[in-house]
């Protein structure tokens, strides 16, 4: 802030002497949001020598508004123009940014005129000329306020804002600061209102110049010692520059600055300029108020990953030893990656990868030691929850202080066997559990345990539900179109004959099948024949083609392939041999549809996931296949068709499946989502009562992933015309269907 600044006990600098005037200007706009100039001379090269602090200015969001006189050098006016005659678009500074942007303006070539040019287009810099209205006589102003968002300073210079008035002149500046005494604050006020006037055209003592009329500084016509920093040669400049970096003054106050910037790039941050959300910034505050406990039920794509590392970064803010300490708990190693890589987004560092893949333990023993004798130290540990449960890490993590943060990716798996063991010894107390789907469907007991665990039920402490994330453009709008699959008379004969020995382990007045080993195999070989049913193929080609008939191409889609099985705690989805021959035989098939087709699979085996991601985007890739690794997190920005051939029973895999391909894209505005439903086409065969109402169990749990689509899609009145057949063979009812999920 500008009153932490160290100044002049006089408020005056001077050249020479212990306070210089090129000090202020540094320190200043280290300190700064806004910067208004009102100026006489004025070049770019003033912002090439205060290089770091305008980096650092920009960084913060800074802002420059000036008020010049009517004559500058040619590359300036160049820029100028260009900028101005360049349309606004939504530019956005990164804390990457600020090291680039300080070597181009340090290099004061070609690019640096860019930079300005960029800089003017975005409004980052705005400038307005003016002169007399006798027409006499030029703008002579040396003056201006720096603003910090609080705080404010105006500073009285001789000279002008050039490199040789900061550099090479005899010069002295005078300030007056906002919060030292009403009169000062009252001078400052008065002078704002007096800048504004001029600004915003409504001084009638100035006239105001457009750009193409402004004068370039020619040495025949302009003579004036005041211009003589507008005719130097960029070589000159950089030349002189360098020399004036060895005199102890200047390299005191570079090297000063330099040391302020470095701290500023080590702090954790929020990584985007405009910061963060409203609803992340009220989902930090409910959960403060819940004493730092909690669940966000928040709908894949709403940014629950950026939404909690913002508490960790919100609570980090407030601690007076300047430290984070943090246990992130994720189900696979993809999702660990992820979560490293949106951490160091925020600026966090130390990050610790706790899987069966990494050796983590002797860096995560080093960290805990230094914290046992007192140290201040910052930490990040990501743990897979299948290493989570286990004693090698639950010996360390017991060690772990007690302010620690713990996050539960995918909130529900805290419940699942394993995690449930180890759950009442956790001492961490500051909890937030992060879900799309906190409960656990047809887990009543699981769905309990977590929500004790997080000292939480619903509505939750914050909740972002998918229809509010699409209304308010969050995630974007879709269209869905179920396709009726039939099975074969050989994949029917098999159904049938499950469906038979199933029959004996059906309770009809609950409506369920009894517990039992064999129960368990019988519905997973049923469920495999649905799963993969020969006919989804020839349907998912013929999607394809109608597509690439009407846009020319399959670009931004994705397919989940039919897969197999795998357990709950698995790190890292691996395919089995039968998973690998239906991913080629897809592949294939979509490859056949045209040659210039470009398909990519996407396996656990995927190596350079980053890379294939980006050529997805950028297009280069035109189809994703893939299983469940589009289930563990990973961000597909870009898909705007997908298809869902894997009939997939379980609400939570479906629910994140769409939010996979909601996410938003600035060249994407509508989503398109087709869906094979498997029905087994029993018309024409004589059913007993019972065996009907067992089928009529088993269509309505492969129609609640129907409902759950249908029901915001923009186009759901036509996806339930499609379905009323089924519905009417099988006694069901879609709108009831999804009325009984939303109680669930």
């Amino acid at each position: 802030m500008l009153n932490d600044i160290i100044f002049s006990p006089s408020s005056e600098y001077r050249t020479g002497g212990e306070y210089e005037p090129i000090a202020f200007y540094m320190d200043a706009l280290l300190e700064s949001k806004r910067l208004d100039l009102l100026l006489g001379y004025f070049s770019s090269s003033a912002i090439s020598v205060l290089s770091i602090g305008f980096a650092k200015f920009l960084s913060n969001e800074g802002r420059v508004r000036m008020v010049i006189n009517h004559i500058l050098s040619q590359q300036d006016k160049d820029a100028l123009l260009k900028g101005r005659n360049t349309q606004e678009q939504d530019f956005q500074f990164t804390l990457n940014d600020l090291i680039g942007l300080k070597n181009n303006l340090d290099a004061y070539g070609h690019h640096f005129f860019e930079c300005l040019a960029w800089l003017i287009a975005s409004k980052r810099i705005e400038i307005v000329a003016v002169r007399p209205k006798t027409e006499q006589g030029i703008s002579h102003y040396k003056s201006g306020i720096f603003y910090d968002g609080i705080n404010e300073i105006k500073f009285q210079s001789s000279c002008n804002f050039t490199a040789s008035g900061l550099l090479e002149n005899l010069e002295e500046l005078f300030v007056k600061c906002s919060w030292k005494t009403k009169s000062e604050n009252d001078a400052i006020k008065e002078y704002q209102i007096y800048f504004d006037q001029i600004f915003n055209q409504k001084a009638d003592f100035v006239e105001h110049i457009s750009f193409e009329a402004i004068e370039v500084a020619i040495q025949n016509e302009f003579g004036g010692r005041d211009l003589s920093e507008l005719l130097v040669q960029e070589e000159q400049l950089i030349r002189k520059k360098h020399q004036q970096a060895y005199k102890p003054f200047y390299r005191k106050i570079l090297d000063r600055a330099q040391e302020r910037v470095e701290a500023y790039l080590k702090e954790p941050k929020f990584p985007f300029p405009s910061g963060p959300r409203d609803y992340q910034v009220l989902a930090y505050q409910k959960w403060v108020e819940k004493d730092r406990h909690g669940i966000f039920a928040m709908a894949t794509g709403t940014g629950k990953t950026i939404t909690a590392l913002n508490c960790l970064l919100s609570d980090y803010q407030l601690k007076s030893n300047h430290t984070y300490q943090a246990v992130i708990l994720v189900p696979t190693i993809s999702l660990l990656e992820q979560w490293e890589k949106e951490a160091r987004s925020f600026n966090f560092s130390n990050i610790i990868k706790v899987s069966s893949k990494t050796d983590w333990e002797h860096e995560l023993a080093g960290a805990l030691t230094f914290i046992k004798f007192g140290g201040a130290k910052s930490f990040i540990v990501i743990c897979t929850y299948a290493t989570f449960y286990r004693e090698k890490f639950q010996h360390h993590f017991r060690k772990l202080p007690a302010d620690t943060l713990l996050i539960a990716d995918e909130g529900h798996n805290i419940a699942s066997a394993k995690i449930l063991e180890v759950l009442s010894s956790v001492h961490l107390q500051k909890r937030i559990g992060l879900s799309a789907t906190p409960k656990r469907i047809y887990d009543p007991t699981g769905t309990a345990a977590m929500e004790a665990f997080f000292g939480d039920t619903e509505p939750y402490t914050y909740s972002f539900s998918m229809e509010r994330a699409i209304e308010e453009g969050v995630l974007c709008k879709y269209k869905y179109f179920p396709h009726l699959v039939s099975l074969t008379p050989s994949e029917l004969e098999e159904y049938v004959r499950i469906s038979k020995k199933l029959m004996r382990f059906f309770d009809f007045k609950t409506g369920k099948f009894k517990e039992s080993d064999a129960v368990e195999m019988l519905l997973l070989a049923r469920k495999r024949v649905i799963q993969k049913a020969a006919n989804k193929l020839e349907i998912t080609r013929k999607i394809l083609r109608n597509h690439f008939d009407e846009q020319g191409n399959l670009k931004y889609t994705f397919i989940y392939v039919p897969e197999g099985f795998s357990t709950q705690d698995q790190e890292l989805w691996v395919e089995d041999e039968e998973d690998l021959r239906l991913m080629n035989q897809y592949t294939q098939a979509i490859g056949g549809i045209q040659s210039k087709i470009i398909v990519n699979q996407f396996t656990g085996a995927t190596k350079d996931r980053d890379l294939i991601m980006k050529q997805f985007q950028q297009g280069e890739i035109h189809v994703l296949a893939s299983m469940k690794c589009l289930d563990e997190g990973i961000d597909v920005p870009r898909a705007e068709l997908a298809i869902f051939c894997s009939s997939t029973g379980n609400p939570r895999q479906f629910i994140q499946r769409r939010g996979r391909v909601l996410r938003k894209h600035p060249d994407k505005h509508l989503a398109v989502i087709h869906d094979l439903v498997v029905s087994p086409d029993f018309y024409g065969t004589d059913l007993d009562e019972e065996t009907f109402k067992m089928e009529q169990k088993l269509v309505q749990r492969e129609l609640e992933r129907v409902a759950y689509f249908a029901f915001m899609s923009i186009n759901r009145y036509e996806t339930l015309e499609t379905l009323e057949e089924i519905c009417q063979h099988y006694d069901l009812n879609l709108h009831t269907i999804h009325q009984n999920l939303a109680s669930v």
